[in-house]
């Protein structure tokens, strides 16, 4: 089997042909492994290849399957983890030169549990430090590049695992996501990127884990690859208290078993904070709507007058920064990244009453969501509102410019769309919907009620049969 056909293999039927003995887990984790050499000098989308280790697991996954042992779901499939999540054994730096030794002595759940499914792990991937902002690059490991345009960011902060998806190094990437960092990513770099529901599936290194709003999700190219992960990581954990009352996962609602989508109600979001969407982003929004549309679901405008509480949601976004992260500056000041330092100047400003005020608002804008979907059975907005910003773009002083007007902050006049559900911990998903003229990705967004991630999966697998996307792949080494 060529190896571009390896590479660009879906994850489910890498799986499939192992246990056929039509393909061995050795012949696609070496193709892998070779690619991320080849691709590594450019994309710098890993910290850490496990190149031994992942071969002799290869071996070990080839010997189960010519003994007849029992195989998981991803039996001999490579993946990959975000440098966030902790991994026995190896090191996990979380994208920071203060973690630059830190080798964790136990695996976080959810890659004990991709491993017990037989999933192969290749290395772990970059991320901005901390997962601070919407970019990939930072002082401790440099800038990880858009594989589609190699002067565009991959988006952040799982940048890392987004780009080595799209570029055929892995099928399936661990992510984290705390305000997009998976959907913005995965906009970015034109593959699929899923949120769960608040719980579904533990974060077991949250700080705060009653008052979570970091979720650990799939990002691959196609959404039955990312449904079928989501399946594996998910459960409840004991380190994770909102995994514990967690709602799981409601089945596929029947109504959408089949391709017929008359009955469903669409609530389509425009706007969020944002003052403006590339005309390219917003018309293949409105291409996809039309997909659901032509299967006979009704599409409804939201005007619901929505406080996106942008401001009070960075008040808690930097605020925590500011104290999680004041323990290192006295010693590691001079080696963080800049834009970092900024978010915690800012967040040490905020008031204990601003601070407070702002989870009363996030309480008030889930109220907003839930009331929607009174109306509603899912929300489509666009995921971002253009496409990959410059691979050098200045998180703390640049401003978002879309199509020659200047619309403020990433969080404002770019990923708008993305940190209010990490708030509402309502599931999203981010699929592929087109290029635009640059020749970039652009996405959109699968917003369902709480526990619905297979509706919003099932949603996004249909939009995939009706305007396909996987066979487009971008240029490599």
């Amino acid at each position: 089997m060529a190896d571009t056909e390896l590479l660009f293999m879906p994850a489910t039927r890498a799986a499939a042909l192992i246990r056929r003995k039509a393909l061995s887990p050795v012949e696609l984790t070496r193709a892998v492994l070779a690619a991320i050499d080849r691709e590594q000098p450019r994309i710098n989308a890993f910290v850490t290849v496990l190149h031994d280790q992942a071969m002799a697991a290869a071996r070990t996954a080839e010997q189960a399957v010519m003994d007849g042992a029992p195989l998981g779901p991803l039996h001999g499939v490579p993946v990959h983890v975000k440098d966030q999540v902790d991994t026995a054994g190896i090191r996990t730096t979380h994208g920071s030169a203060i973690f630059a030794d830190n080798v964790p002595a136990r695996d976080d759940v959810t890659v004990t549990r991709l491993r017990e499914a037989g999933s192969i792990l290749l290395g772990k991937t970059t991320m901005s430090e901390f997962g601070h902002k919407g970019l990939t690059d930072g002082p401790a490991f440099g800038t990880t590049r858009n594989p589609w345009d190699l002067s565009r960011t991959t988006g952040g902060s799982s940048g890392g695992a987004a780009a080595a998806v799209a570029a055929g190094l892995g099928p399936l990437g661990l992510g984290t996501d705390g305000a997009g960092s998976v959907r913005i990513p995965a906009a970015c770099c034109g593959v699929v990127g899923h949120k769960a529901t608040l719980g579904s599936v533990p974060w077991e290194a949250s700080a705060d884990t009653f008052a979570n709003n970091v979720y650990a999700g799939p990002l691959t190219r196609t959404v039955t690859d990312a449904a079928v992960m989501l399946s594996v990581i998910a459960g409840p954990s004991g380190r994770d208290a909102q995994s514990l009352r967690g709602p799981g996962f409601a089945p596929v609602s029947p109504s959408l078993i089949g391709g017929d989508l008359h009955g469903l109600r669409i609530g389509y979001i425009a706007r969020a904070c944002n003052a403006r969407v590339q005309a390219e982003m917003a018309a293949n929004t409105i291409a996809s709507l039309d997909a659901f549309a032509a299967r006979g679901a009704l599409i409804e405008d939201v005007a619901d007058a929505i406080d996106w509480m942008e401001f009070p949601g960075r008040i808690m976004y930097q605020a925590g920064f500011a104290v999680s992260c004041a323990q290192y500056l006295p010693e590691w000041h001079n080696r963080m990244d800049p834009v970092l330092l900024a978010f915690m100047e800012r967040g040490g400003t905020f008031s204990l009453k601003e601070f407070r005020e702002a989870q009363f608002a996030r309480t008030r804008l889930f109220r907003a969501i839930q009331s929607l979907f009174d109306r509603y059975d899912v929300l489509v907005t666009p995921t971002l509102t253009r496409t990959a910003l410059p691979a050098d773009f200045d998180a703390a002083t640049d401003e978002v410019v879309v199509e020659g007007e200047t619309c403020g902050i990433t969080r404002q006049g770019w990923s708008s769309y993305m940190y209010p559900f990490n708030l509402t911990g309502h599931p999203a998903l981010s699929v592929p919907s087109g290029f635009a003229a640059d020749g970039l990705p652009t996405a959109v967004q699968i917003v369902g009620p709480w526990g619905r991630d297979m509706d919003v999966l099932r949603l996004g697998a249909l939009l995939e049969q009706d305007r396909p996307w996987a066979q487009h792949r971008p240029p490599l080494a």
